[in-house]
Formats: structure tokens, sequence, C-alpha cells
């Protein structure tokens, strides 16, 4: 399964893995919207493999924290919400969006 989830995230230069009840992904897909970055959003809910990947996602982060949102950039795994909000905060976020050619400004 985790090379479903590996194939999916290099699909663009962003993928976001969600559910669509959960807060955190929401905010996560709407910074990216903000940055205009026009990132896949995978919402595993509505995926019939959803909860597999959602395990994999899991072991990929390490099992630690909530499988989702799962942010993928330039095909690598970033982490959740806090490692995307601490980028961005620290202003290494639109660099790194850059470098994937996920922003052009």
């Amino acid at each position: 399964m985790a090379d479903r989830v590996m194939k999916l995230a290099s699909e663009r230069a962003v993928v976001v893995f969600t559910l669509s009840s959960c807060c955190m992904c929401h905010t996560v897909t709407k910074l990216m919207q903000d940055l205009s970055v026009n990132a896949l959003v995978h919402e595993l809910d509505t995926d019939p493999r959803g909860k597999e990947m959602e395990r994999a996602l899991l072991k990929m982060l390490g099992g630690r924290g909530p499988a989702v949102p799962a942010v993928f950039i330039g095909g690598k795994l970033v982490g959740g919400t806090n490692r995307v909000m601490s980028l961005h905060l620290g202003g290494e976020l639109v660099p790194m969006l850059k470098s994937a050619g996920a922003l052009w400004l």
C-alpha cells in the first residue's frame, strides 16, 4: 500500500492526503490554496482502499500523531499540520514549494 501512496504522491508537485471530516486537513489545504498552490487533494474516506492507505501513511510518519493531513512536496513526505505550519512560519515552505515547481512567483 505504501507503493500506491508514493505513486499518488508523485502525481503533482504538492499532494495532500486528507479526510473530509478533518479540520486540520482543511486548514492545510486552505493554506495551499492561499499560497496559490494547485495541490492534488486525495480524500482517503472517498477511496475504497483509504483505510489501508491511512495505515501506510501512519507508518511513513513514524507511527506518531494522526495519519492525516499528510503533505508531500516534490514527491517527498514533508509531514502533517505541525510540520507544514512550522515551515510556513519559519519562511521555509514557500522556497520548498518553488523548488518543487508548485509556485511560479
